[in-house]
């Protein structure tokens, strides 16, 4: 009986931990940028460019003959990278060297990145001649989802630990260098010191522009990652998929009070909660549901995430409030 239930403990830990990969990717990129003062609406927009990017590159790519392994992880990567950076530019030239408004310019970023993904996405489709509104990108995936040949061997230990890909280790181990850099180094610090009060940090010498640059562009380019591992998950690319898990992870950065660390957990949960109505069948719960009602187990993550908003904005500490120049644009004239 332990058997059985530490078999299902192990399938459903392992599958939230794999949801919840690109949520964190998100969180933790949104995090860096909001640290820095500036409040980027337009993630679910990077995400979709980075998603796109990478699955464009894998299908020409795919193409090819003979595909050489190395080539297969590393061109659908750099072009992800290259996509959210080049997102990340766009925002901090409009918002931090022209100053325009950050939440007007992140929900237009949003809207320009996710009409990038479907155009270039339904443009692919058109080339394939497929009838299913999709790109498959089936042979780089399934490069992309190898895991280690001996964990099957080490029982629990090896399903729990080191059963997954290597985008998922990629990802943990930027949430907590991440976290490391911002909380346990002179950089980091620079960088805290930029989003609480960028005219003081001026005035001690830290370069404003160039840490927000630098913190918007490096947490764009992780958060694309995330939208790219959720078309490698799926296998390929899908109009329309990736906008809602980019706003869960809007909402999971404030869940972890601006902690990377802490979006690790967040993220997990909600990893759980996207994948809940497929778990209970797993999981041996012979629960018959009305014909619809998974329609309303795909909204439990968005229902959590507002109570979530409900509750972190409620509280009064202030490690649990944002930046406190989170959102606001810095006039060095009116130091």
């Amino acid at each position: 009986m332990f058997e059985a239930f530490l078999s299902k403990f192990v399938y459903v830990l392992t599958s939230s931990i794999n949801n919840g990969m690109p949520v964190l990717f998100g969180a933790t990129g949104e995090i860096l940028t909001e640290k820095s003062g500036h409040l980027n609406l337009g993630i679910p927009g990077v995400m979709a460019v980075g998603g796109i990017s990478g699955v464009i590159a894998a299908f020409f790519y795919g193409q090819v003959p003979e595909m050489n392994p190395f080539l297969t992880i590393i061109i659908p990567m750099l072009a992800c990278l290259i996509g959210s950076l080049v997102m990340g530019l766009i925002y901090c030239f409009l918002t931090v060297t022209l100053r325009a408004n950050q939440n007007v310019t992140g929900l237009a970023l949003t809207t320009f990145g996710i009409g990038i993904g479907n155009f270039f996405g339904a443009s692919i489709i058109k080339i394939t001649h497929v009838d299913i509104p999709s790109v498959r990108i089936d042979a780089t995936s399934k490069l992309f989802k190898s895991t280690l040949p001996f964990a099957s061997k080490l029982g629990w230990f090896g399903e729990i630990f080191l059963s997954y890909r290597f985008l998922v280790y990629l990802g943990l181990i930027i949430a907590f260098i991440a976290s490391f850099i911002l909380f346990k180094t002179r950089i980091g610090l620079h960088l805290r010191a930029v989003g609480e009060n960028p005219a003081t940090a001026d005035a001690a010498g830290i370069n404003v522009n160039k840490y927000k640059y630098f913190a918007t562009c490096i947490g764009s380019m992780i958060a694309g990652l995330g939208g790219f591992f959720y078309c490698i998950d799926k296998n390929g690319w899908s109009n329309d998929t990736i906008e809602p898990l980019g706003w869960i992870a809007i909402a999971l950065v404030i869940f972890a009070i601006w902690k990377p660390h802490m979006a690790v957990v967040g993220a997990i949960l909600f990893g759980l909660l996207l994948n809940l109505y497929d778990l209970i069948p797993a999981l041996g719960l012979n629960i018959k549901f009305p014909q619809g009602y998974d329609k309303l187990f795909k909204m439990i993550p968005y229902i959590v995430t507002i109570i979530v908003l409900i509750i972190t904005s409620a509280r009064k500490k202030r490690e649990y409030q944002p930046p406190s120049h989170l959102g606001l644009s810095y006039f060095r004239e009116d130091r």
